[in-house]
């Protein structure tokens, strides 16, 4: 299988995969891993870091320090990642503002990324700054790890996860518990009447961690994967972590053996108090040397062209 052998060479110091074509690859395995199904097309076309996350068995709960402002001790305050999910979902509902992109813009986004080779090492900093064709009818421009190149429009019938069309974005339901089974649909038609099986939960996975590292989403969307995220199985809660900046945080991990990105080297990085997203942390080989990877979104926006910013 074509899959597998990348996934080989990528794994024996040949020269990297991009993570766009790790993605494509793993999540091609995936699909034949499974039963018979209506065919998705992934298009060939570079994509920004999707942040690719499995689920386990069973939601972790950690206990989680915090101080209170009484003058006395800290008390503990149980946190569950779902806590944070839907926290996350409240702040991210505070937060948004409705938009409605014509087809002949662009959707902007600028993320910073910050990388150190695990055991010590120089710091790089890439800045990502991406035009994404509305309706994919133009020319986009985008940039990873600062390689930036022109990608070409969709052609009939291509299509890639995360939807980059605002119209594909905008079919998407806002209802959380609805969210899952549309994704679930990737592979097949969506059952609105069936439940999520056991087996669909990392493809569900799978698609709502690639729809929170979008820069700009239909209102209502990001809260609703945010707490649909919140329903998976398996999810588990780091406490004590950084984001890109250095600011104290709270992760969210998804680990799953039995699927081929389940090493858990993602994590969600979230505000200790807030819950606000702060961006997310990762891992990335290249060359024999593994990275410790740090990303956020410092700006998004749509604009009328490319190279114009918000």
């Amino acid at each position: 299988m074509n899959e597998l052998k990348l996934l080989r060479e990528w794994d024996a110091d040949a020269p990297a995969l991009t993570d766009a074509a790790r993605t494509r690859a793993r999540f091609r395995l995936y699909q034949a891993m499974r039963e018979p199904a209506a065919p998705m097309t992934v298009g060939r076309r570079p994509l920004l870091r999707v942040a690719v996350a499995a689920v386990a068995a069973a939601t972790v709960t950690t206990t989680v320090v915090v101080a209170e402002n009484t003058g006395t001790s800290p008390r503990t305050q149980t946190v569950s990642a779902a806590t944070v999910l839907r926290g996350a979902a409240a702040e991210a509902r505070s937060l948004e503002k409705s938009i409605a992109p014509r087809d002949d813009q662009f959707i902007y986004s600028k993320e910073i990324i910050k990388e150190t080779p695990v055991g010590g090492g120089r710091t790089k900093t890439y800045v990502d700054e991406s035009w994404s064709s509305v309706d994919g009818s133009k020319k986009s421009y985008l940039s990873e790890l600062g390689n930036a190149q022109w990608v070409p429009p969709f052609q009939p019938g291509e299509s890639i996860w995360p939807p980059t069309r605002w119209s594909e974005l905008k079919q998407l339901p806002t209802d959380p518990v609805k969210l899952p089974i549309a994704l679930r649909g990737l592979l097949r038609k969506p059952d609105p009447d069936r439940p999520v099986r056991a087996d669909e939960w990392p493809l569900v996975q799978f698609g709502l961690s690639g729809l929170l590292r979008k820069a700009v989403l239909p209102k209502g969307l990001r809260p609703a994967a945010f707490e649909a995220l919140a329903t998976v199985p398996g999810i588990k809660l780091l406490p004590g972590r950084t984001d890109a900046e250095g600011r104290p945080g709270l992760g969210i991990q998804y680990v799953d053996p039995g699927t081929p990105w389940g090493d858990g080297a993602q994590v969600l990085v979230f505000d200790a108090k807030t819950y606000q997203y702060l961006g997310m942390r990762n891992q990335r080989r290249e060359g024999g040397t593994t990275y410790e990877q740090w990303s956020h979104l410092a700006a998004d926006g749509v604009v009328d062209r490319v190279l114009q910013r918000p």
